[in-house]
């Protein structure tokens, strides 16, 4: 590659790190069986301010995509990286939602779940690291700005709001002997994808 090629912003500081703990959390979020409830949060408190931080200081690529990218994980893939977290969660998964668009307009309090935030940003990540392996830089840019973008408009704020729950479960001294409450664990589970997860979905389904 020339030294011209290396000036794109894809081979800058920031988006290296951002690749790096991006990369760590997806392999993370794969394995999450391998670990206890305790072990779990501990390791996702920690890795998901950092996780922040690196999206944060991403830089802006001010070029929109022509074309829609690839999409490598599968609806079968998503559920069961939510499903090994409820596994371990129980019916602790589920939490009381302080910030949603249009939740002034609800009668009651809304649930999210801390499965769910966590398979969102996966996605979007294993997808972004996965077009950044193709190693052109058309399309890693173009990955950069789709990752970018669903940061700030969609698992952003997503990321913050699981990290309150998960610190709330953390110092709550919760007793993970006793999951009696646990919620189902069929693949449905009740769960209304996003409308930017169902795009994806049907993407993939096209290509087919």
């Amino acid at each position: 590659m020339s030294e011209e090629g290396f000036n794109s912003p894809v081979y800058s500081k920031n988006v290296i790190e951002f690749v790096t703990v991006a990369n760590e959390y997806c392999k993370f979020m794969e394995n999450t069986g391998k670990y206890t409830a305790p072990e779990f949060l501990g390791r996702i408190q920690k890795l998901l301010p950092l996780l922040y931080l690196k999206a944060a200081l991403l830089p802006e690529i001010t070029e929109e995509p022509e074309d829609m990218l690839e999409k490598f994980v599968s609806e079968m893939e998503y559920n069961q990286v939510q499903q090994q977290v409820i596994r371990l969660l129980g019916g602790k998964d589920d939490y009381q939602e302080v910030y949603k668009p249009g939740m002034q307009f609800s009668e009651g309090a809304l649930t999210a779940s801390i499965s769910e935030d966590l398979a969102d940003i996966y996605q979007d990540l294993k997808d972004f690291i996965l077009l950044f392996r193709v190693g052109n830089e058309e399309v890693m840019e173009s990955g950069l700005w789709e990752c970018r973008n669903n940061f700030t408009q969609f698992w952003g704020q997503k990321l913050v709001n699981c990290l309150r729950a998960v610190h709330n479960l953390i110092y709550s001294e919760a007793d993970w002997d006793d999951l009696d409450d646990k919620i189902d664990e069929g693949p449905e589970r009740n769960r209304q994808q996003p409308d930017w997860l169902n795009d994806r979905f049907a993407f993939q389904d096209d290509d087919e």
